[in-house]
């Protein structure tokens, strides 16, 4: 099987390397579990060597198939499949719908990803929040919540690194995991607290005026050429440069909104999000979509140069 992807389902696209299943609706929470394939739950083992039993660690091990999927501290609590989608029903209230769900690295890695059930016109144009839910049973990451906008007409991700509003939860494995949830439950207030935000900060973005010359060199500040490069280095750098170039001056969504900063925000995201790399590796969808919730590198480096 292609990349990291075990199981999965999306809605109305073709899933990452043409694996999974593809619905035309959003399915609820019961039916994304099982079209997800991620109906199964995670029991905790004993591990023994020759001298007996390994104290104060257990295995994580798949219900299914008695896969090991990690090596934990008998201190960390399990977050089932089950749970993380009651805690996204729950969270969302009747009526959430889930766009995508799955398995990576052979179950060791599992998300959600659900529509919020309120859409918001930012800047002229309908931004559409999502949550995104992720966990892990192999002991290496803590759960986490992240609230990721799309712009609607053109599906861009623009989940800014704003610094007067959060857009993630995260928890670890550890404690009162309920009490934890419960926290979690501030997600819905977070998110219109970070759109509300957001809202604010497209619209002083927009008022700041972008000439020819600084889109050349903010171009070139996110796509530089090294000193000593190889010839065909550069001629590949300077592919890329037009391309993000051309996103600015030619995406027929972004004639009519000006030469500022919201549009060359808007132009490398889609640059980041849509842009065809010149060497395409296993995982590289499977890495797109984790920036969705991780965030992008490329598109936080272009807000921290329009905004200064």
């Amino acid at each position: 099987m292609a990349a990291n992807v075990e199981t999965m389902f999306s809605v109305r696209e073709k899933p990452w390397h043409g694996l999974g299943t593809i619905v035309a609706e959003a399915p609820s929470s019961s039916e994304a579990l099982r079209l997800a394939g991620l109906d199964w739950e995670v029991e905790q083992q004993a591990i023994f060597t020759k001298s007996g039993v390994v104290e104060g660690f257990k295995a994580n091990v798949r219900s299914t198939d008695k896969k090991a999927l990690g090596v934990v501290s008998d201190r960390y609590k399990i977050i089932q499949n089950k749970d993380a989608f009651a805690f996204t029903d729950k969270l969302l209230g009747a009526g959430v719908r889930y766009e995508t769900a799955g398995s990576l690295q052979g179950g060791k890695k599992i998300w959600l990803l659900a529509t919020l059930p309120k859409e918001y016109i930012i800047a002229g144009e309908r931004i559409s929040p999502y949550l995104v839910f992720s966990n892990t049973h192999d002991g290496s990451g803590a759960v986490r919540v992240a609230i990721t906008p799309i712009r609607v007409v053109c599906n861009n991700t623009l989940n800014l690194a704003l610094n007067t509003a959060t857009r993630s939860f995260s928890m670890v494995h550890t404690g009162d995991i309920r009490g934890k949830v419960n926290e979690a439950k501030q997600t819905l207030f977070m998110a219109d607290q970070y759109m509300e935000n957001l809202g604010r900060e497209f619209e002083r973005l927009r008022k700041v005026k972008v000439t020819d010359q600084q889109v050349k060199e903010y171009i070139e500040l996110l796509l530089p050429i090294e000193n000593g490069a190889s010839l065909t280095t550069v001629k590949n750098t300077r592919k890329l440069r037009e391309d993000m170039r051309a996103r600015y001056y030619d995406a027929p969504d972004l004639k009519d909104v000006g030469n500022n900063a919201y549009r060359f925000i808007n132009a490398v995201s889609d640059f980041a999000t849509h842009s065809n790399p010149l060497r395409r590796t296993a995982n590289y969808q499977e890495n797109l979509f984790m920036r969705t919730y991780e965030g992008n590198p490329m598109i936080d480096r272009a807000y921290q140069l329009v905004a200064a």
